[in-house]
């Protein structure tokens, strides 16, 4: 009695899925790496801010009662032809901005504050979202107020 063994069935095994725990561990440490940065940085009382802007080369005649003093970046060539909150196609030579609470269609007179440089500018979008920024100026405007290079500066934001 010869009988054959029943040919030996491999199991097919799923490669593990990755835990979601590293992900929500490496954002933990490193939002820690950054908290202890910026601790380490004022406790060695730095006069630069988080982004590389010296808050003591703002003039002190900068904002007055109507104007808030600020930081601003610019954007172009990614948004250029994208809709803006207006419903307009984004422009990035024309004087515009994007203001998260100024009235769409106000203009706002934008002075650098490291060169005195001013432009005004039309409202015709919403940001800029991230912190610490409250306007962000198309490239046009930028060209004007000279802050090409360096993205971003501190600036005095006046309503017309």
């Amino acid at each position: 009695m010869n009988r054959e063994k029943p040919p030996l069935r491999t199991r097919i095994v799923c490669p593990e899925k990755p835990s979601r725990g590293r992900g929500a561990a490496f954002v933990w440490v490193s939002g820690f790496a950054l908290a202890a940065y910026l601790g380490t940085a004022v406790a060695a009382g730095h006069q630069e801010g988080l982004w590389g802007i010296d808050d003591a080369a703002i003039p002190e005649d900068a904002g007055s009662t109507l104007s808030m003093v600020t930081r601003a970046s610019w954007y172009g060539p990614d948004f250029h032809g994208l809709p803006t909150a207006s419903g307009e196609p984004f422009d990035m030579n024309n004087l515009t901005a994007a203001h998260k609470t100024l009235p769409l269609g106000s203009r706002v007179l934008v002075r650098n504050l490291k060169n005195n440089q001013t432009v005004v500018v039309r409202i015709n979008d919403r940001g800029p979202y991230i912190h610490g920024r409250d306007i962000d100026l198309s490239f046009g405007a930028a060209q004007v107020l000279g802050m090409v290079r360096p993205g971003v500066v501190p600036v005095e934001i006046t309503p017309l």
